[in-house]
């Protein structure tokens, strides 16, 4: 999995569980997609939450442009109004600050504003897939050390571990011209209003299976994780993902200088945000990462980032759900 429940606090309310998010050039300019609700797309949005793009456009891990999206409760038509803010600077980083709105409209439907940004919200078939069988030896490989054999894989009937299943998804799409960076960073977040006022950071996410390969599952420190900023990774979590990755490319035998190949992962994932080049072809590859686009796939990459080795899916495109659309907001529909 990539972040599909991948903490006790994100189980609390799968719908403020973020599952993936995806940074690539659209139609008209740059989108950004949130997953969360992940393995039914059921029960929508939360409408006491905050669903947040965090863009940084100056490199230090900070961001200086929020977009955030609220919801209202369902109608009777399974429907939520919703609303798309724009905080910018200092307000950027402050959860009671009021932003300025942007647009108001309902879920399941396309939006958009004067100057050509767009929003769609609504369920929509996980483009997200992964071989379960390999994910759970990757995991044993790094939290405990062990030897991995793909030997020891089953690829003959491989499977996807979430066929057929749906997210509830939050597509943006900002026009080029609406940056004045050349490139970005973005990681999605979020938050839940306290009954003591303020709000609580649940979710992150930017890197695929971050939690997931270097946090034991229901873990208190993947909840901590989730709550922290990507300008803590390298002090919070460096240390950790270093010890990890030495002790797994010994145990696999794939790397002469087991440290060394731990600090370039460290300096890869950390701190934990997708870079993007305005503009460009998206791509997470082996080459390199450039944001993320909705058919990479992502495991294999970090898969490989992290042991120093390929490690297959033994999928193919007939595992996916369903092919991903050209026209905004480019999700499948679910099913």
């Amino acid at each position: 999995m990539s972040h599909h429940l991948d903490s006790p606090l994100a189980r609390q309310d799968p719908r403020l569980d973020i599952s993936d998010v995806y940074l690539f050039r659209g139609t008209i300019g740059t989108t950004f997609i949130i997953n969360v609700n992940p393995l039914s797309g059921a029960g929508a949005f939360h409408p006491e939450g905050r669903y947040e793009f965090k863009i940084d456009t100056d490199g230090d891990a900070v961001e200086d442009r929020t977009y955030c999206v609220t919801f209202g409760e369902r109608d009777s038509d399974g429907r939520q109004a919703l609303e798309l803010s724009r905080l910018d600077g200092e307000d950027a980083r402050d959860r009671d600050a009021a932003g300025t709105v942007l647009l108001r409209g309902t879920t399941g439907t396309k939006l958009g504003t004067q100057s050509g940004a767009r929003l769609w919200a609504g369920p929509a078939a996980d483009p997200f897939s992964i071989n379960g069988a390999v994910v759970g030896a990757v995991r044993e490989a790094v939290v405990d050390g062990k030897s991995f054999d793909l030997t020891a894989i089953d690829y003959e009937q491989p499977a996807n571990l979430f066929a057929g299943t749906n997210v509830n998804a939050i597509v943006l799409e900002i026009p080029d011209e609406d940056f004045e960076a050349d490139a970005i960073g973005f990681w999605g977040t979020t938050a839940l209003a306290t009954d003591a006022g303020g709000w609580r950071q649940i979710n992150r996410c930017a890197h695929p299976l971050v939690n997931t390969l270097f946090y034991p599952d229901g873990s208190p420190e993947a909840s901590d994780y989730n709550t922290t900023q990507p300008s803590q990774d390298r002090d919070l979590y460096g240390p950790l993902v270093y010890d990890l990755v030495s002790q797994a490319v010994a145990a696999v035998h794939t790397s002469d200088d087991p440290g060394a190949h731990a600090s370039r992962v460290v300096d890869a994932i950390f701190p934990d945000i997708l870079r993007y080049e305005i503009g460009t072809s998206a791509g997470f590859g082996f080459a390199g990462r450039n944001g993320r686009g909705l058919a990479d796939c992502a495991p294999e990459v970090m898969f490989a980032l992290v042991l120093n080795k390929a490690v297959p899916l033994g999928l193919d495109s007939r595992s996916n759900t369903a092919e991903p659309g050209r026209s905004f907001p480019y999700l499948a529909p679910p099913v």
